[in-house]
């Protein structure tokens, strides 16, 4: 398969971030696998961690005692800090990686600026209540310029990037020689990059690919076959393409892999909690049995309200997110309303 590369056109490191500091702020399995990614290329990074306990774990582990333990680190080479101020303040460039539905906690205790940082979100999700993308979350509510402001998007398992798989990510970011220096820092034999000024695009497909993963699994638990499948991803991007026209109309391939690529990976792969989630609701799960079962957060679950209430204004056809919506929220049988979505899709 062709894969569009800029690594040609990279401008070399040092001339976008010549001794930055770079922090990661997260403890997940995507955060780890970021900080991997990241040091294979950097010579040190500081990282963020709310608990302390899990940091002298790591320490004396030389691993994340939580998520890829298969993953080693030289912890020589890491900060670790659980003041996020001090994180902040020390450093220029922000790999935030945290869950979307706990961001705005993270937050709660941030006294230093970001307006002169370096803002780098890899959170495929969407900030509860406010029903903002993270990088409008950021804008919004700590005034961080567009130009500092940048997204990881693309198809891409932390599972995998553990693995050494070939992973390609896109790296959105109005600034084009911001998002082609980080394109650069994380570039690597089984790491390819690109770039795209399609910041909102990116973070709203990341949110729905998830909405579409959740039905993905739905129709799995009830054991609908590989043919409906493909059909329900097929309207799902035809779906995606709509609502991304309709906020942000501008020139984009919805079949690139950070739309496409990252839709089909989330629905299929069986390493997304999304899929998982939605297989388990299908098979008679209640919403809350599934997600203390799983002890991991599905992030279209906060998704699937987000989208819908955002919807609201927007009154693109949506009828894939309407059906996760109901069964979600409004308790309606998956069987039952799976049924209405087959004879609205073709």
């Amino acid at each position: 398969m062709a894969y569009p590369r800029i690594v040609q056109t990279l401008p070399t490191l040092a001339n976008v971030y010549e001794n930055a500091n770079i922090a990661i702020l997260g403890g997940g399995s995507w955060a780890t696998a970021i900080a991997k990614i990241v040091l294979e290329n950097a010579p040190r990074i500081t990282w963020y961690m709310r608990r302390p306990e899990t940091i002298e774990d790591f320490k004396r582990l030389e691993h994340n005692p939580s998520y890829l333990t298969s993953v080693h680190f030289d912890t020589s080479r890491i900060t670790f800090s659980t003041d996020i101020n001090e994180v902040v303040r020390t450093n220029d460039i922000l790999v935030f990686v945290t869950p979307s539905p706990y961001l705005k906690n993270h937050l709660r205790k941030l006294k230093e600026r970001l307006t002169n940082k370096v803002v780098i979100t890899a959170i495929k999700g969407i900030v509860p209540d406010e029903n903002l993308i993270c990088t409008e979350y950021f804008r919004t509510v700590y005034n961080v310029p567009d130009e500092n402001l940048a997204v990881i998007g693309g198809p891409s398992h932390a599972e995998e990037v553990a693995l050494n798989r070939l992973t390609y990510l896109t790296i959105g970011c109005t600034d084009e020689a911001k998002a082609k220096g980080f394109a650069q820092l994380i570039e690597g034999n089984y790491v390819k990059t690109k770039t795209s000024t399609d910041v909102i695009g990116i973070e709203y497909a990341s949110v729905l690919k998830n909405v579409y993963a959740i039905a993905a699994g739905i129709c799995n638990g009830l054991k609908y076959g590989d043919n409906f499948q493909s059909v329900l991803m097929a309207n799902a991007a035809q779906e995606m393409n709509r609502f991304l026209r309709a906020v942000y109309p501008i020139e984009r391939n919805i079949y690139d892999s950070v739309y496409l690529g990252d839709l089909l990976v989330t629905a299929y792969s069986n390493f997304s909690r999304n899929r998982v989630f939605g297989t388990m609701i299908g098979r008679g799960y209640s919403v809350k049995s599934a997600q203390i079962e799983m002890e991991m957060i599905a992030e279209g679950f906060f998704g699937t309200k987000c989208m819908t209430d955002i919807n609201r204004h927007y009154h693109v056809n949506m009828p894939i997110l309407d059906a996760v919506y109901n069964i979600l929220y409004e308790r309606i049988s998956p069987a039952v309303e799976i049924r209405l979505l087959t004879d609205s899709v073709r």
